[in-house]
Order: structure tokens, then C-alpha cells, then sequence
């Protein structure tokens, strides 16, 4: 991306902004005190340079260097001091000043150089440039208060307002900026720490949560599909081979989706470690059996699907699939009779669910809606979060219901890793 060209003056349009109005304020404050004070000294002064031509191009130009007195306070003190001693030099050994004097008590510097000595205290880096700039300050200095003349307070006072006080605002200022600089710089510190100690407790946290999922949860159903599965080979009745099959199948699944939830939990850790993650991507499970499971009860689903079937992750794919059931499960429960939609849409790095119901015909049965523990969305908000989706579940405008889901279409588990 090109740099702004006024980038190369100012950090900030603010800067830039206050900059361009300083340089317009101080002509303009120029041209009123020329009016209110006119000039002591004669006009055919400056005849040896034809009038006063000069000094309007030689001010015009310094006070337009001061747009870059930021970046170059330097370069800007060297021009004016070179003024100065020009028209020192010209006013006692030549023909007559080269820059306009307004009063017999002015200094015989120009009339920006307060500005420039600011400039130079409060911006100037760099030992060497720091030496030259301030060397300049100081031969400006004595030529303000011209000592090799007879002393005169008004021209002592004068010059050291010109000189002196601009410099110790200038320092005064460049301290300040330092100093508000280095709070800033050190406010962000400390919140970056925060953010990686935070980061921290909860990679901790994770790695905590996966250790106790695969120690205990994963352990104990083990157990149970291991007991299914020798119960259904002991059992003689068949109806009890069949149940012990189906405990061992939808024990199997659990294992399978415990295995992935750990792999997320754990996946931090394995991508420090810089190790691949093993996991080959899936489709999503097919949603055709629930879609049935609800008409065939009295909901009949229009069921839609956008865009080109993605590969996902295996823990992702279990979710889309976890968010429809918990959504049409709610709808059996909370709006039977209700118009409901699902629609799926596929996108190059994402996976989309939105599932809708109308406003239910009548209420709800209260044995039907005051089943289960109340906390399935909550629970499926934090399921979909797990993997790095975003869950929103709200009251829509025609009285209904809406479940909007996005999730990536990728999560990668570290299960090469994880396992053992």
C-alpha cells in the first residue's frame, strides 16, 4: 500500500491539521502587528535590496518550513540561524538590513524564531543533531542580545524571550510527549501480558478439561461398551442382545464424539508443538434420518441445502448435526404444528445452519415442554463455541423461532497427538 505524502511530515492528520493553521496563524499575526506597529525604521534602508521584497520571500519561506519542523527541526534552525548572521553581518560591517526590523528593541533575528527554537527543544533526536541544533540556539541567542554593543534591558529582555523561553517550553514539551509516550507504550505492555497470561490459564484450563475427559469420561464409557458388548454375547434372549448392541453402538458413537471434544481441547498444545493433525476431513453426517424422525411424528421439514458440499472436520460435522437435532427436538416440544425450515449452507470455509419455526397453532403440551433440564441451548452454545463457530437463538418477527449456527468448516483435533 503507497504512503500518504503527508505522512512524510506528520504521524497524524491532527498534527498536520494544527501544523497547516499554526503556519496561516502566524502570517496572519504578522500582518496585524505590522498594521498596529508600524516600523521604526526607515524604508530607504532596505533600498540596497530594493525594498522590502526580500524579506517577504525569505519569511514567506521559513514560516512554509515550518510544516516539517517535526521531521526536520534541524534543517529549519540551520536556515534561520544562517539569516541571522546575515543580517547581523550585514547590518554592522554591509549596507543595511536584509530581513524587516519593526522596533529599535527587536532583535535582529527573524521574526519566526521563537517557533524555530521550539521546534528544535521539543523535536530534535540524536546526540550529534542535538549538539549541532543547540550550538545554533545558542550562537542565536548572543546574537539577540547583541553584547558587543552597549547593553540595553530591552534588547536583553527580548532577546531572551526570543530565545531562552521558547527553548525551555520547547524542553518542556518534548519531555511531556516523552513521558505520555512511554505510559502508553507501557499500558500496552502490560495489557499484552495480561492477554498471554490469560491465554495461558485458559490453554491451561483446556489442557486440564481434556486430561479429565480422556482419564474419566472416556474410561468409564469404555467400560460400558466393553459390559454391552459382553452382555450381548452372553445374553440367550434376543431382545437382549439387540438392546445390548444398540448400548454398545450409541456407546461407540459417544466414545467417538469424546475423542473429538478432547482433540479440540487439545489442539493448542499440538499446534505449539508444531505436530500435524492427523484427522482426515469428512462430510457432514447425513440429516435425511432426522428430517424423517420429525415428519414421521407430525412436523414435516423443508429441508434446503446451498452451495457445494464441503469437507469438515469430523468434531464439526457432529455439531451441525447435534444443532439440528437439538433444534427440532425444541420445535417437538416447545411448537408442534409449527411450519419449520432448515437450511444449510456451504461456503468455502464455513458451514451455515439455520433452522426457523413459525408461531406455534396452539400451546405447547406442559408434560411435553417442561421435560428435560432447560439448558440445551446453553449447552449447545457452548458445544458450537468449543470449535470456534458462532451461536445466536432468538424470537423471530413473525412470533417464532430461529436458530442461526456458523461454524468452520475445519477445526483440527491434534488426536495424532492426543491419543495414546
Amino acid at each position: 500500500m503507497k504512503r500518504p505524502l503527508w505522512r512524510l511530515l506528520w504521524n497524524s492528520k491532527q498534527e498536520a491539521a494544527f501544523d497547516v493553521g499554526l503556519v496561516i496563524g502566524l502570517h496572519l499575526l504578522g500582518r496585524v502587528l505590522e498594521a498596529l506597529f508600524p516600523s521604526d525604521t526607515p524604508l530607504e534602508a532596505y533600498d540596497w535590496v530594493g525594498g522590502l521584497w526580500m524579506d517577504d520571500l525569505l519569511m514567506t519561506g521559513l514560516s512554509l518550513s515550518l510544516l516539517a519542523r517535526r521531521r526536520f527541526p534541524v534543517a529549519i534552525m540551520t536556515f534561520n540561524t544562517a539569516l541571522s548572521i546575515a543580517q547581523v553581518l550585514l547590518i554592522e560591517f554591509g549596507p543595511g538590513p536584509l530581513l524587516a526590523i519593526n522596533q529599535e528593541s527587536d532583535p535582529w533575528i527573524p521574526g519566526l524564531t521563537p517557533w524555530v527554537i521550539y521546534a528544535v527543544a521539543a523535536y530534535s533526536q540524536g546526540h550529534v543533531k542535538q549538539f549541532l541544533a543547540w550550538g545554533m540556539v545558542a550562537i542565536t541567542t548572543v546574537l539577540a542580545v547583541r553584547p558587543w554593543e552597549q547593553l540595553n534591558g530591552n534588547v536583553i529582555v527580548v532577546g531572551v524571550v526570543w530565545t531562552i523561553l521558547p527553548a525551555v517550553m520547547g524542553l518542556y514539551s518534548g519531555a511531556r510527549r516523552r513521558l505520555v509516550q512511554a505510559l502508553r507504550e507501557r499500558v500496552e505492555r502490560v495489557e499484552y501480558e495480561q492477554e498471554l497470561l490469560t491465554e495461558q490459564a485458559r490453554a491451561d484450563e483446556r489442557t486440564r478439561l481434556a486430561t479429565e475427559m480422556h482419564d474419566v469420561v472416556t474410561h468409564r464409557v469404555s467400560l460400558m461398551v466393553l459390559q454391552a458388548g459382553a452382555l450381548g454375547i452372553a445374553a440367550n434372549d434376543p431382545e437382549t442382545r439387540r438392546a445390548a448392541e444398540e448400548l454398545r453402538t450409541s456407546g461407540c458413537a459417544a466414545l467417538e464424539e469424546l475423542r473429538d471434544l478432547v482433540g479440540v481441547l487439545r489442539r493448542g498444545a499440538a499446534d505449539e508443538d508444531g505436530l500435524p493433525d492427523a484427522t482426515p476431513p469428512t462430510e457432514v453426517p447425513d440429516m435425511a434420518e432426522l428430517i424423517g424422525q420429525s415428519e414421521a411424528v407430525g412436523v414435516p421439514v423443508e429441508f434446503t441445502v446451498d452451495g457445494d458440499v464441503a469437507m469438515v472436520s469430523a468434531a464439526v460435522g457432529r455439531t451441525a448435526y447435534r444443532v439440528v437435532q437439538e433444534a427440532l427436538t425444541n420445535v417437538h416440544k416447545h411448537a408442534f404444528g409449527a411450519r419449520v425450515s432448515v437450511h444449510v449452507i456451504y461456503s468455502d470455509d464455513r458451514l451455515r445452519l439455520v433452522v426457523r419455526n413459525t408461531e406455534p397453532p396452539g400451546r405447547a403440551a406442559a408434560d411435553l415442554a417442561g421435560s428435560g433440564s432447560g439448558s440445551g441451548l446453553l449447552g449447545l452454545q457452548q458445544r458450537v463455541e468449543l470449535v470456534g463457530g458462532t451461536f445466536h437463538a432468538g424470537r423471530g418477527a413473525d412470533g417464532g423461532f430461529e436458530l442461526d449456527v456458523v461454524l468452520p468448516a475445519y477445526v483440527p483435533t491434534g488426536e495424532a497427538v492426543g491419543d495414546e
